[in-house]
């Protein structure tokens, strides 16, 4: 879908949009942590988390999320950061590098080293929780 038509969309297929393609980054980041690409796969969780971030954004806003990738800042002004717990505030500060440096390669040897399978399964499954949980708050919400 071209991103210009998102404008067309009523609230609940805005919701969807963001949610399905959380849905999909997160199908392909345990796609890539099974390969062995952990770089890719910590990127993914970070495109995970920011669409279904944008998703409740658009859920308790009605309004179209700005075009950034700051979790956190996303968070804030959609005024949820404070809702989540000190354990899921650490998870998203956690994987908000893991999108410059997957992307950048003058970060990626530094972050790369950093990354082992067990590690990056983790961050993986934490992604899957938070993004579950933020499914749950949309759909309170709607």
């Amino acid at each position: 879908m071209h991103h210009d038509r998102i404008f067309l969309m009523t609230k609940e297929e805005k919701i969807q949009y963001w949610t399905d393609l959380s849905d999909r980054d997160l199908q392909v980041a345990d796609i890539l942590v099974n390969g062995g690409q952990y770089l890719w796969a910590g990127f993914m969780c970070h495109q995970v988390i920011e669409k279904i971030f944008k998703g409740y954004y658009m859920a308790l806003l009605d309004d179209i999320p700005p075009y950034m990738h700051d979790l956190r800042l996303l968070a804030v002004k959609a005024d949820f950061w404070t809702g989540l717990s000190e354990e899921q505030q650490m998870q998203v500060i956690e994987i908000m590098p893991l999108q410059i440096e997957a992307r950048y390669p003058e970060y990626r040897s530094r972050i790369d080293a950093s990354l082992t399978k067990e590690k990056c399964r983790q961050i993986v499954e934490n992604t899957r929780k938070l993004q579950q949980w933020t499914k749950d708050r949309i759909l309170s919400v709607k």
